[in-house]
Formats: C-alpha cells, sequence, structure tokens
C-alpha cells in the first residue's frame, strides 16, 4: 500500500483504543512521510503536536503500526510546518470517522445524541491521572476511579460536594472519559441540574413527560453536575427521584456534584436526599500549599513555560479560595509571559492580585529583582533542558536516536556552543562521545529552526530564561 493508505489503516487501527475526539483532534493534518528500511516517519503540523504524540501515543502507534505492516521497525516523528487541509499527503479524518451518532446543537459545549439525550461534551484534558492529588481530595479520586474502572457496581451512587473551583468538574469528566476509555460502547452522560430542569419543563409544556423519562433511563452512566440547584423544583425533583431509581435498579453508575452535603440541601422530597446517601459520599476541599504548587508546576509544564519557582511560590501562599482562582493567576502570568517575553515577578504578581483581592500577603517573600545568577554549566544546562522537554537526562545524554530525545539534546549542542562558547569536540563527549561534525550539524540545524519554527523559538526563549543565559 502507498504511504497514504499505511498511515489511513494505522489510524484505523488506533481508533479502536482512542475516541473520535482523540482522533479528529490530534491525527488531523498528519501524514506518513516515508517508510524505508523499516523506519515510518510521521509528519506532524507542529512542534506541540509532536511532543503531545511522543508522551502520549508513541507505544501505541508503533504497536499499531507493526499490526498494519510487520516490517516496521521504528516510527519517529518529524515536524512539517506546511501540513495542512490542502497538502495531498494528509489525511482527511473527518472522511474516515464522520459524525454518527450526534449532531452539534448552536451552544458548541453540548450535543444531542441519536438518542434525544442533551449531554454536555467531555473536555479530553480532564483526565484522572492528570488530577492532582491532595490528603483533601484523596478518598474522592479513589471512589472516582473505583467507579471508572467498576461502573455500578461499588459506589452507587457516587456524591461529591466541595466549593466551587475545587476540582469536582475536573472529577466528574475524568471519570465520564476513563469509562469511555474503557469501554467505549458505554452510553455515558453528563449534564448540569440546570439542563435537567430546562428539558422538564420542556417536557411538561409538550405534556409529553414520557420522553424525558424514555430518554435518561436508558444511559449506562448519568453524571449531573450541581444538583443543588434543583432545590424548590418539585415537580423535576420527582423525574429525577423516579430516573434515579430507574438506574440504580438496573445497575447503571449514577455520580452527582453540589456544593454541598445531601442532608444540607434544601430539598422537598426527602426520598431524593435518601437516595443521595445510600451510596458513596465524599468532599474535595482547598488543597494545601504543597499542592496548590505541584499544581501550579504541573500547569506550567502543560504550557511549556518556566516561571521562576518563587513566583509559583508567592502564587500558591496567596490564592487560597479555590484551584480554578489559582489557574486563572496562572494563565494571567503565563499571557504576561507570552506577550511581554518577560518572566512574572513577584511585584508583577502582586500587582495583579491586589487588582482583585483586597490584601496580599508578602511575608517571606521580596518584590526586589532576583540577585544575579551563578554561573551556568553544562551540568547545570543539560538538567534544566532536560526537565523542560520532560526526557531523563540519562536519555538525553545517552545514544538514543529517538526523537523525543534528540531535540533536547540539539538544543542542549546549540547553547553550549552559542552561549557557553564550548568547543565542539567537549560538547560531543559530554553529549555521548558524539563527533564534533555531529555537534556541528546539530548547531546547524537549531539555528535554521529558529528561523521559521516558532513554538522552538518560545521553547528557546523559556530555556534560557529559566538558565539565565540570553
Amino acid at each position: 500500500m502507498n504511504l497514504k493508505d499505511l498511515w489511513v489503516s494505522i489510524i484505523k487501527k488506533l481508533s479502536e483504543e482512542l475516541d473520535r475526539a482523540q482522533i479528529i483532534t490530534w491525527f488531523k493534518n498528519t501524514a506518513a512521510l516515508s517508510f524505508e528500511d523499516g523506519i515510518l516517519v510521521i509528519g506532524l503540523p507542529t512542534p506541540f503536536y509532536s511532543n503531545w504524540h511522543m508522551t502520549h501515543f508513541a507505544k501505541m502507534t508503533f504497536k499499531a503500526a507493526q499490526s498494519v505492516e510487520p516490517n516496521v521497525k521504528e516510527v519517529t516523528y518529524s515536524v512539517d510546518n506546511s501540513l495542512n487541509d490542502s497538502d495531498s499527503r494528509t489525511v482527511d479524518i473527518l472522511k474516515y470517522f464522520p459524525e454518527n451518532q450526534a449532531r452539534k446543537l448552536p451552544n458548541k459545549n453540548e450535543r444531542v445524541t441519536k438518542e434525544g439525550v442533551v449531554t454536555k461534551i467531555f473536555n479530553q484534558k480532564y483526565t484522572l491521572d492528570n488530577f492532582i492529588i491532595a490528603p483533601e481530595n484523596r478518598l474522592a479520586h479513589a471512589a472516582c476511579q473505583n467507579v471508572a474502572k467498576y461502573p455500578g457496581q461499588n459506589y452507587n451512587p457516587l456524591f461529591i460536594y466541595g466549593g466551587v473551583g475545587l476540582g469536582k468538574t475536573h472529577l466528574l469528566q475524568g471519570t465520564g472519559n476513563e469509562i469511555m476509555r474503557n469501554d467505549p460502547s458505554r452510553f455515558v452522560v453528563y449534564t448540569t441540574t440546570e439542563n435537567f430542569v430546562n428539558e422538564v419543563v420542556g417536557a411538561i409544556q409538550a405534556r409529553n413527560m414520557n420522553a424525558i423519562r424514555n430518554k435518561y433511563r436508558r444511559v449506562d452512566c448519568l453524571i449531573i453536575d450541581d444538583v443543588q440547584f434543583i432545590a424548590n423544583k418539585d415537580r423535576t425533583q420527582e423525574e429525577f427521584f423516579h430516573t434515579f431509581n430507574a438506574l440504580y435498579e438496573s445497575g447503571k453508575q449514577i455520580i452527582i456534584s453540589s456544593d454541598r452535603p445531601p442532608q444540607e440541601l434544601k430539598l422537598l422530597n426527602e426520598r431524593l436526599i435518601s437516595r443521595f446517601e445510600s451510596g458513596m459520599t465524599v468532599d474535595v476541599k482547598m488543597p494545601d500549599y504543597e499542592t496548590r504548587l505541584a499544581i501550579l508546576h504541573n500547569k506550567c509544564q502543560e504550557a511549556q513555560v518556566f516561571i521562576n519557582s518563587d513566583v509559583l511560590e508567592f502564587i500558591a501562599f496567596n490564592v487560597t479560595s479555590s484551584v480554578r482562582s489559582l489557574e486563572g493567576v496562572l494563565k494571567r502570568a503565563i499571557a504576561r509571559y507570552e506577550l511581554e517575553r518577560t518572566s512574572p515577578t513577584i511585584k508583577a504578581i502582586a500587582e495583579m492580585l491586589r487588582e482583585t483581592k483586597n490584601e496580599v500577603k508578602m511575608i517571606g517573600f521580596t518584590t526586589q529583582d532576583p540577585a544575579p545568577r551563578c554561573a551556568v554549566t553544562i551540568d547545570s544546562l543539560i538538567d534544566s533542558v532536560s526537565s523542560y522537554f520532560s526526557v531523563p537526562k540519562s536519555e538525553v545524554v545517552g545514544t538514543s536516536r529517538a526523537r523525543e530525545c534528540m531535540v533536547p539534546r540539539q538544543v542542549i549542542m546549540y547553547l553550549a556552543k552559542t552561549k557557553l562558547r564550548m568547543s565542539l569536540s567537549k560538547i560531543g563527549d559530554l553529549l555521548g562521545n558524539r563527533n564534533h561534525t555531529t555537534v556541528m550539524h546539530s548547531v546547524n540545524r537549531i539555528n535554521d529552526q529558529l528561523k521559521n519554527d516558532r513554538q522552538l523559538l518560545r521553547d528557546m526563549n523559556a530555556i534560557t530564561k529559566e538558565v539565565g543565559i540570553h
């Protein structure tokens, strides 16, 4: 088969493990560029796509490629900025993976399934794996993991409560994503109480309550967010009670979130409170300082930016209202970083916080410019670049020719030559005993890529700022 047919067959094989949303998001504008001597080169449109594929899809892609073409010995990735919808090399993803079970609503965050149920679209960035665990949410996370593995068996219903912006939606959507990943055939619906109320009102007006009953009682897992808004809506409570019972008696999983525990909900239907309390009730609270700091570091890694640790500590120390607020401050800091090309300082963050809160705690922090850094060494450079690209130092300085190792290795060579003024032979000795020709080739390659590759330029700016070389 030709390269395009080969890549289509591999993507179809991957679709057995990945859902349609992932396929459409991450495999659009991709192509098989070459296949020689057992090495299959996959072209990706941006470095960000390349990093994501190497981190999340590399192993399964190699396995899928071998099942389609046994002569594949290695799969490597190459960034090709020219790949786009009009490029004949790319695969028309929508042609091979058409929308066949749902139609989009005008509200882009919702869809209507073929069963007629309105459901919020699951956000693929919410997973149970990337949820930062702390003592304040450990039990809730463990319960969600159990439900995702054994839906409808152990913890049913699962009732999660806590204040605004503490991660309830992350847990709900992460659990839904995990259930569907484990068994794509399961019919999982995630909706808000407001949406459910609107459907009940519509059914009452149409004098067709059987329609809503038939729709929601056919799901395998019903996830309801913010159930506290069902208070004072007695007809909706009655319908939800019967839907709850029908699903529960059929062994279907029910997951509910609220801003308070069941016994504090002002519900007219006491039977509903009793049902909520019959399963597993867990709470989530604001994470402690250490966990808030871990969340910030994790978000910086996802955004591929370096922000001084003192600044992150200052944010974690001051923002204690919600995880959402914590992430909001960090996003503003990253925006300043990207727009102004200057690293956020404690002084800048303090000014930002004063715009939204009355008091900023400065105990243990200073707004003075940081002290000059110590001289940058090749070891500190290797450590920083390895950390930035999330690749073990041993692999970066080793002999691996995998792309995820080669890119940070070439960046180190470039910076060691252009910034630290090291000799080519010395650089080669420290990075896998490579000869000076190999090092020069890497330096020239990075120099050429920096002219056109915006992502690499962004990466380089972040690294040089963190290391302290300009």
